[in-house]
């Protein structure tokens, strides 16, 4: 497991893996590169840490926020008939009386009373000793996975609230809302990105599974009758997403859920999985949640949420597809995915071949020399002109050699080297970070060159 901290927690997982040698090296090395390059930090790394949580730094801030960017843009943006919307995190008691979350939302758990690990039973496959050190497991018992806090000044039983387990509730309690102000017609969605809470009993892997997490999701809301054939379009459209951003397609699975898996509102569920160094794991689920919600939150709140239908002329609750996916694993996938190592004149070079969509830095402008200023202040003054339309950052903090192996490591595009040479031709150096292949550009050309590399607009 690469979860840190949290000795007390033990997962067992029964899932096909790569080859386990390779898969266990090639997860050692995201997370080093994750550490030494900036993506992602042990959260409160000065205090030994908090078990389970992880810090993005500049470069893991930046590409997280590219997979956002790109998901919004895909869902919403390019889309006629999705709107975005941003609900709020604390949400009053009775939405998640509606939706079952107080009554239903648990796992079962059983400790070791010897090492006194936690296990989630489900994983124990009916074990009756500890799979770690064969001691004597306590009956398990029921544990919610809802963070509760209070409201108000005075901690009692009436100012109970909860941190949101997930963001999809905030778009059903607002499906009232969006008909009166948006006035749209079936079928439409609605889209959040947003953080959620669960408070799992076995975290871990890396950013894979923490406490503390980011959603994509989108409701979409449809005839029933139609649900179906928008329920695999949805499961087609999720995956492409994927594949267009550069995600490998043997590394990527549609695995339709058994009925034995479906959650009690799911008519069917699809998983999309991606081929973790751990195996097998769930990227996004796109389920098929019929009208379960929107009659939960009518009878609960005594608000009418149907949808009249003017072709029709009448009332129903819509059936509801969901595609909901995780920001930080979906982010985890795209690192691995695009890990590469290679052997350049005797040397191992190692690249994040990211797709230029997501990439964290676009370009960086590297100085040949600093001990002179003129060449100095020209590449100070190239990377800030281009970074009014791209994300581009200067770096002379070690030699070039070192600087192109850096700037390879977390995936940026473009080096633009500064030379003595470019003083008197006014040309500077473009190296590819794919094919390292190196041109001579003009300086007045630049932005040109890289805009059409970028399909950057001026």
């Amino acid at each position: 497991m690469y979860s840190k901290g949290d000795t007390l927690i033990f997962s067992l997982e029964d899932v096909p893996r790569r080859d386990e040698s390779m898969s266990l090296s090639l997860m050692d090395k995201i997370v080093s590169l994750c550490k030494r390059r900036g993506f992602i930090l042990p959260g409160s790394d000065i205090y030994g840490g908090l078990s389970n949580t992880w810090d993005y730094g500049p470069y893991g801030t930046e590409l997280k926020n590219n997979v956002k960017r790109s998901w919004w843009r895909a869902n919403v943006h390019l889309r006629e008939d999705i709107y975005g919307m941003d609900a709020a995190i604390l949400m009053h008691p009775r939405v998640w009386e509606a939706s079952g979350h107080i009554k239903q939302f648990y796992d079962y758990k059983s400790d070791c009373k010897s090492c006194h690990r936690l296990f989630k039973v489900a994983e124990l496959k009916n074990k009756q000793v500890c799979p770690d050190c064969g001691g004597r497991l306590t009956e398990a018992r029921p544990f919610n996975l809802m963070f509760k806090t209070h409201q108000g000044p005075v901690e009692d039983k009436a100012g109970e609230i909860y941190l949101r387990p997930e963001t999809a509730q905030g778009m059903f309690v607002n499906f009232l809302n969006i008909l009166d102000t948006c006035h749209p017609k079936l079928p439409f969605g609605l889209a959040q990105i947003g953080k959620a809470f669960r408070n799992e009993v076995t975290p871990g892997n890396f950013t894979f599974r923490t406490r503390e997490f980011e959603q994509m999701e989108i409701e979409y809301f449809v005839h029933p009758e139609d649900a179906d054939k928008k329920l695999e379009e949805w499961i087609e459209q999720r995956y492409s997403w994927y594949v267009n951003l550069g995600i490998k397609k043997e590394n990527l699975r549609k695995r339709p859920h058994g009925h034995d898996e479906l959650a009690h509102y799911a008519k069917a569920c699809t998983d999309i999985e991606y081929n973790f160094p751990f195996g097998w794991s769930e990227l996004e689920g796109i389920a098929n949640r019929t009208d379960f919600d929107l009659k939960q939150h009518a009878q609960y709140s005594g608000k009418d949420l149907t949808y009249f239908d003017n072709q029709s002329k009448r009332r129903f609750y819509p059936y509801i597809i969901e595609p909901s996916g995780g920001v930080d694993r979906t982010v985890l996938a795209f690192l691995v995915d695009s890990y590469r190592e290679e052997e350049v004149r005797g040397r191992k070079r190692v690249v994040l071949g990211l797709h230029s969509d997501l990439a964290p830095i676009k370009v960086a402008v590297l100085p040949l020399l600093t001990n002179r200023g003129e060449i100095v202040e020209l590449a100070r003054q190239i990377a800030q002109d281009l970074k009014k339309n791209l994300v581009c950052v200067y770096d002379d903090t070690a030699a070039i050699g070192k600087l192109y192996r850096r700037q390879d490591e977390i995936g940026t595009l473009y080096c633009l080297t500064v030379d003595v040479q470019s003083l008197e031709d006014r040309k500077i150096t473009v190296r590819d970070r794919d094919s390292m292949q190196q041109e001579r550009v003009s300086i007045d050309k630049v932005r040109e060159y890289l805009g059409d590399k970028l399909n950057l607009s001026n």
